[in-house]
């Protein structure tokens, strides 16, 4: 009997826990994601704003960014008593990256050809050994001496 009481004291403490959660999170609906659209966004909007389009996917120029973003939603959660990170931010973080990374690539870095002094050899030096053996197969095959 002491065993079964045990089990629905754990059950109920996790089930309170569980709703615990829930409840913060549900708590911060909209004043957490006015918060964090107005103070968060709003600056990182403008920091975005002020590099270069062309840099957005460079994870070298954005990281600082990036950083300053992540850390502004969670002391916004902090001073609101907000669970963090929760379903908002997630969602947040969602939309900031389809306005701003759409186009980057999953390593963070702009896809680009490499610079011609490295791409060349890698052209020149197949072509190269493919003319050099038919040269050689077409001036062996026209000595026929020493074939056995």
């Amino acid at each position: 009997m002491g065993s079964q009481n045990g089990a629905a004291a754990t059950h109920a403490l996790l089930w309170f826990i569980v709703v615990c959660q829930c409840v913060s999170t549900l708590g911060c609906g909209p004043h957490y994601e006015f918060a964090i659209e107005e103070f968060c966004l709003a600056k990182f909007r403008l920091d975005m704003e002020e590099l270069d389009q062309g840099h957005w996917c460079s994870w070298e120029d954005t990281v600082e960014l990036y950083g300053e973003l992540t850390n502004c939603t969670y002391l916004v959660a902090r001073r609101l008593d907000c669970f963090w990170p929760n379903r908002l931010v997630d969602e947040f973080f969602i939309r900031v990256h389809k306005h701003y990374f759409h186009d980057c690539s999953l390593s963070g870095r702009l896809l680009e050809d490499p610079p011609n002094r490295i791409l060349g050899p890698f052209i020149v030096v197949p072509i190269l050994v493919t003319l050099l053996m038919t040269a050689l197969v077409v001036w062996r095959s026209k000595r026929s001496e020493g074939i056995v």
